[in-house]
């Protein structure tokens, strides 16, 4: 017998996320609650300079309650792909146009309580475009090689998982392709 949801209610309904309240029966026929955090999910991108540069932002985050250095990325809009959120989080964030997206993975940020999956890209073939913050968004971008990036997630000092995640997976990508660029 699979899992059934047996009752769902919102209980939280906030600027961010929504919390509901779920009702379950296990396959075993047990009934269990357990509460989860709606969220529409994110993308964000490692945007690569024809120079081999990539560019990270570094922005204060309240709940770590500190600057923290990441991709720019932000939450998928209604209706709107992955990848388009990722592009658009590039451009706004950084002041840059993406060329060429390609996807590096999706993952679950925290599966045990939130929905909430990411989306990580490799953006490359980038054009100047214009800087679009949000109101409340203030950034710093940072410009490093692939490789002081991944000296600074090695030494503790990047620790945001979906920037780690897409990271690593485009040090791999340019290892495998060209090992001098790593």
């Amino acid at each position: 017998m699979p899992r059934q949801i047996l009752d769902s209610q919102k209980i939280y309904t906030g600027v961010v996320f929504e919390v509901a309240r779920d009702r379950l029966r296990e396959e075993s026929g047990q009934e269990i609650v357990r509460d989860v955090v709606q969220h529409p999910g994110g993308a964000g991108g490692v945007p690569v300079f024809a120079d081999g540069r990539i560019a990270l932002v570094k922005q204060y985050r309240h709940p770590a309650r500190r600057d923290l250095l990441e991709i720019p990325a932000g939450k998928i809009d209604a209706g709107e792909a992955p990848e388009i959120c990722a592009a658009r989080e590039i451009e706004e964030e950084l002041g840059v146009r993406v060329g060429r997206i390609e996807k590096l993975a999706e993952f679950y940020s925290t599966p045990g309580f939130c929905e909430e999956k990411l989306f990580v890209y490799l953006a490359t073939e980038l054009e100047p475009s214009v800087q679009k913050l949000d109101h409340d968004e203030t950034v710093e971008i940072v410009y490093l090689s692939l490789e002081e990036a991944w000296q600074l997630v090695e030494a503790g000092e990047i620790e945001d998982a979906k920037t780690i995640i897409a990271l690593m997976l485009t040090k791999q990508k340019f290892s495998t392709t060209n090992p001098t660029e790593a």
